[in-house]
């Protein structure tokens, strides 16, 4: 398979990457945008906004760790692959929240809990991808990370098989809050660790 130069390379995959992570997020803040616009069209979701927080946070979050690729000294199409394959995730991800029509639902609240099954999937998937991204980043980017990220997957694939099986809704806002929890711890250490 034919690599080229990271410098070479880096760019134009980041551009790639920031369009698709930019839809999402576009996606995302246009889906709120729509109730500061049209404040009685839908009602509001606790549950819903926790995962819409969330789902911003995550994608902050990539962009900013895929900073990390910016270190590797050679690229593949395999690998140019891999990481927009895991943006599309995301913004997959993103589309679930906020979905083009939801009239044959009760609301967003109502169609995220009958379309669980499928964010859960996607979020599991993205557990999984990420172990891959981080090896493709080196030995050095898997040192700076610790013990704690080797719980991260598991933990989370756990929570993603909670989520997808219970339509509870007190057990869906309990697998949001230790999300973004985690997430917010992952926020304080990435000032130290790229």
């Amino acid at each position: 398979m034919e690599t080229f130069p990271a410098h070479e390379l880096f760019p134009h995959v980041r551009i790639v990457m920031g369009m698709v992570i930019g839809l999402a997020i576009t996606r995302t803040l246009a889906g709120v945008a729509g109730f500061i616009q049209h404040p009685g069209h839908q009602r509001v979701s606790l549950l819903h906004m926790l995962w819409v927080g969330s789902m911003l946070l995550e994608l902050v979050l990539f962009w900013w760790w895929e900073f990390g690729l910016s270190r590797l000294t050679v690229w593949s199409f395999g690998v140019f692959l891999f990481v927009i394959g895991y943006a599309v995730v995301l913004y997959l991800l993103a589309a679930l929240l906020f979905p083009d029509s939801i009239s044959e639902y009760e609301g967003y609240e109502d169609f995220f809990i009958k379309r669980r099954r499928w964010f859960f999937g996607l979020l599991a998937t993205t557990f999984l991808l990420d172990i891959a991204d981080t090896f493709i980043k080196g030995r050095e980017h898997w040192s700076l990370l610790s013990g704690d990220y080797l719980v991260q997957v598991p933990i989370g694939l756990t929570l993603c098989l909670i989520g997808s099986l219970s339509a509870r809704r007190s057990v869906q806002l309990a697998l949001v809050a230790i999300n973004i929890t985690y997430q917010l711890y992952w926020v304080g250490r990435v000032v130290y660790i790229v």
